[in-house]
């Protein structure tokens, strides 16, 4: 228990529990609550005001909800900064549905292009979602990265501004990225930054138990879902082509 809190040490009693069965341990939930509090291994509780208001937009993720597989992707920036105080952005790509993250790119600035740069790599490995979902932000709504998902036949779901709780998914997303990574490290480069958060990403998608979908990670649960058309290699080739022209 102690070697795993040491390894997450943002997660709480049920998700230590949850590891130790994944790994083969014959354990109670009892005795590890037991020996949790015993032991004084509780998570200091973060003193933050949130703010708890009902969506009052279309496309929020309170009342347009993901329903399956690639649904609903969102994305969002992430602010951090390199040992020398220069700040970066980490555009963070997630699958509302299965919660897993499709991309987390590094870069001292994003342009319009870079957004559907980053969306064209991830529509051709992984086919188009039926919608994608963001905040105002000047990257998302420039012209370019509408006509270019609007000629994908992908739906623009903008939340209304103001109200980053309406982006929920990503919003939280955000959040253990920053708690569990961003807070504890301190990058020396961007070439640096790009393999730690290349490292957490795989982590989160393939080891992380995740509390909204029983615990299992966002890779097994997605595997689990009933199987769908996936792009095969000759449709990949294909889909890189019809989305290169689209640009």
């Amino acid at each position: 228990m102690r070697r795993l809190a040491r390894q997450r040490p943002r997660f709480g009693c049920e998700r230590i529990f949850e590891l130790l069965i994944s790994r083969g341990w014959k354990v109670n939930e009892k005795r590890v609550h037991r020996l949790w509090k015993q032991e004084a291994m509780q998570v200091p509780k973060k003193q933050r005001r949130k703010r708890r208001l009902p969506g009052h937009s279309d496309h929020g993720c309170i009342r347009y909800r993901a329903e399956h597989k690639d649904h609903v992707w969102s994305y969002d920036f992430v602010t951090d900064s390199t040992e020398d105080g220069r700040q970066f952005k980490i555009l963070a790509v997630i699958d509302e549905y299965t919660r897993e993250c499709l991309a987390l790119e590094v870069g001292r600035s994003f342009t319009a292009d870079d957004v559907v740069s980053t969306l064209r790599y991830l529509f051709a490995l992984r086919g188009r979602p039926e919608n994608i979902r963001s905040d105002n932000g000047p990257e998302f709504v420039a012209r370019n990265v509408k006509r270019w998902l609007k000629q994908a036949e992908v739906e623009t779901l903008y939340i209304a501004k103001g109200s980053p709780w309406e982006n929920g998914y990503v919003e939280s997303f955000n959040g253990r990225l920053r708690d569990e990574l961003l807070n504890g490290e301190l990058f020396l480069s961007l070439e640096e930054a790009r393999w730690v958060l290349d490292q957490w990403q795989l982590d989160y998608n393939h080891h992380r138990p995740h509390s909204a979908i029983d615990y299992l990670t966002p890779a097994a649960y997605a595997a689990s879902l009933p199987a769908s058309v996936r792009a095969t290699p000759s449709l990949q080739q294909a889909s890189c082509n019809t989305l290169g022209s689209l640009t």
